[in-house]
């Protein structure tokens, strides 16, 4: 099936000179008049088999023989120089612009929200920034080398065969129109190619990447036979589309060939019947044969580089979609300053909608500043969402949120999320060094101030085990620590941050007992004083919080202290009932997203471990 170009070539080519190119245009101009001297070099030595051959081999004057000699030597000088002199140029604009790119490519990646990044899979934006930023600078140093080079070269070489007999210029050039059609479609066929390449190398970094951070799921589960044959299945799939694209490109070099050879054939029985009888001479013919023969390599090259441009184009279009992508979520061109006292969070009448689903439905509560608020219910009752709408990496479909009386959206995105610290479930951690990790690039933290942190989440317990204390590199993911300390680590991070507002996600939920008391311990440090909101399903870390908010299918549906909630009935007295007396009376309304309380349908719903008994031994 034919793929439409999304972008034409030169609408691509003038975005890659006046973003990339531009800036390097002195070391450019430098570079082609090198190239230049090397593509006309070639005409040089052309001309000269004219003298070499009339004067020194046949009429045998050994004063030319000389002059000749030194001047092909010093053809043969300039060409070497000038040909490392452009190398070196164009080697370095071309890794300096594909950096440029890489950067440029990344930052826009990075500005874009969770939903941008929910559909673009990690693997595939590696792709982008490594593969197809190398593709294209690979083929525009080409593209350059063959402008600066062979184009030159090429009308240099012409210009010495129409010198010596126009008519035989027209022969060797009377099959280039058989040519114009097949090389449209030749073209046309390698950027549809090509774009399917990269959209499979897309989808095999895609897969690598899950299996490698999938790795333990993947051994416990038995799944390497199926994971290796899904890959095998797309890595067959690239390799012929590859093959398909190599075919295309080569093409083009081939039909130069064959109308090269058609010329050369008329040339030879034209030009040799006037040999024959005269008419011109072995040195006219010698310049003018070296000449079209020297035209040989430009011309095929330029031809290779029709196909490769096309390859370059379509990595050119990804990028370029990556580039020009809208950004959903832009800091306001007159913001207000971010709240210094005031951190009370308001979240009024908010709906979120994910395409037809409705996440959150007219949700309206309160934080009060400096005091706990905790938010329970059903997974997907919206808890996590919330955090996400505080922090702006999603926005309301309607609706307002503010910290401290200015909605969200009014304020700098950074100047926000400065306001912030947030502890969740998932402890992400880099491969630096542990005080890398906790003071993530700041300059300014003075070693009293880290160590503080470091008691008082209590990482200091388990520094003296690291070889290297601070300077111990945590693995990718901080999968050299346990759970729980990477956990204290982040936590480190978030007192050294030293933010007004705290957000905890499940900070607890995946460790063990031992573990959880000493993170607790270092959670409620963390909070004092600060307006914290906590995400949690084990309802003994949230007792003493201030005010419980009990969600429901994307509204609060009630609220107030552990033991009013509990007087109240209704879903958080359903929540710790099957908590703490083994989860045997439930309400019937609980079933799916845990509705409201309805005394009379109620059942008995097993536990976990009896379900887990039913399902494997039938009763």
């Amino acid at each position: 099936m034919s793929i439409d170009p999304i972008y034409t070539s030169g609408a691509l080519l003038r975005w890659l000179w006046r973003d990339y190119l531009r800036k390097h245009m002195g070391k450019l101009a430098i570079a082609v008049l090198f190239m230049t001297l090397e593509g006309a070099s070639l005409g040089a030595m052309a001309k000269l088999m004219e003298p070499m051959f009339d004067r020194v081999f046949v009429a045998g004057e050994q004063s030319s023989l000389i002059w000749v000699a030194l001047i092909l030597m010093g053809i043969f000088i300039v060409r070497a120089v000038a040909g490392v002199a452009q190398k070196v140029l164009l080697t370095g604009i071309s890794q300096r612009s594909g950096a440029d790119m890489r950067i440029d490519l990344l930052d826009r990646m990075m500005q874009q929200d969770g939903a941008f990044h929910q559909t673009h899979p990690p693997g595939f934006l590696v792709q982008r920034v490594q593969s197809d930023v190398n593709a294209v600078g690979d083929v525009w140093r080409a593209i350059i080398t063959g402008a600066g080079r062979d184009f030159i070269g090429l009308l240099v070489l012409l210009g010495v065969a129409i010198s010596i007999d126009p008519i035989w210029a027209l022969l060797a050039c009377i099959g280039i129109p058989l040519m114009v059609l097949p090389a449209a479609i030749a073209q046309k066929f390698v950027r549809t190619r090509a774009r399917e390449a990269r959209d499979l190398g897309a989808t095999l970094s895609t897969r690598l990447d899950e299996v490698f951070h999938g790795i333990v799921q993947i051994k416990l589960n038995a799944l390497e036979a199926y994971q290796a044959r899904q890959y095998r299945d797309t890595t067959k799939r690239f390799v012929k589309t590859e093959v398909r694209t190599a075919f295309g490109s080569s093409a083009i070099p081939a039909m130069i060939d064959i109308i090269s050879g058609i010329g050369f054939m008329a040339v030879i029985l034209y030009g040799g019947s006037e040999i024959i009888s005269g008419d011109k001479t072995i040195g006219q013919f010698m310049t003018f044969f070296t000449a079209m023969g020297f035209t040989f390599n430009p011309l095929r090259r330029l031809g290779a580089i029709s196909g490769q441009w096309q390859v370059a184009a379509a990595a050119l279009e990804r990028i370029k979609e990556l580039m020009d992508a809208p950004l959903s979520q832009t800091s306001p061109a007159a913001p207000v300053p971010a709240p210094t006292g005031d951190t009370t969070i308001s979240i009024e009448n908010v709906t979120l909608s994910f395409g037809e689903t409705d996440v959150l439905q007219g949700l309206s509560l309160k934080a009060e500043a400096g005091q706990t608020t905790a938010l329970v219910g059903a997974s997907g009752a919206g808890k996590s969402t919330i955090f996400n709408l505080l922090t702006r990496l999603l926005d309301p479909t309607a609706g307002t949120v503010r910290i401290g009386g200015v909605a969200t959206t009014e304020m700098k995105i950074p100047d926000l999320r400065t306001l912030f610290s947030v502890v969740s479930q998932e402890a992400l951690l880099f491969d630096e060094t542990l005080r890398e990790n906790i003071v993530l690039g700041r300059t300014d933290v003075s070693e009293e101030a880290l160590q503080a942190a470091l008691d008082a989440a209590f990482v200091s317990d388990f520094l003296p085990q690291l070889e290297h204390g601070l300077d111990t590199h945590v693995g990718p993911r901080g999968s050299a620590l346990s759970g729980g300390q990477r956990q204290r680590v982040v936590i480190a991070r978030a007192l050294l941050r030293d933010t007004p507002v705290l957000l905890l996600d499940e900070a607890t939920s995946a460790l063990d007992a031992q573990s959880e008391k000493v993170v607790q311990d270092a959670l409620d440090r963390l909070s004092k004083g600060r307006t914290t909101l906590v995400i949690a399903h084990r309802l003994s870390t949230i007792r003493n919080a201030d005010k419980i908010i009990v969600m429901d299918r994307g509204r609060a549906v009630d609220q107030g202290t552990h033991e009013e909630l509990l007087a109240r009935g209704g879903i958080y007295a359903d929540l710790y009932r099957l908590q703490f007396k083994d989860g045997k009376t439930v309400s019937d309304r609980r079933k799916g997203a845990l509705g409201r309380r309805d005394p009379q349908n109620s059942e008995r719903e097993p536990n976990l471990l009896q379900r887990i008994g039913q399902h494997f031994f039938g009763s």
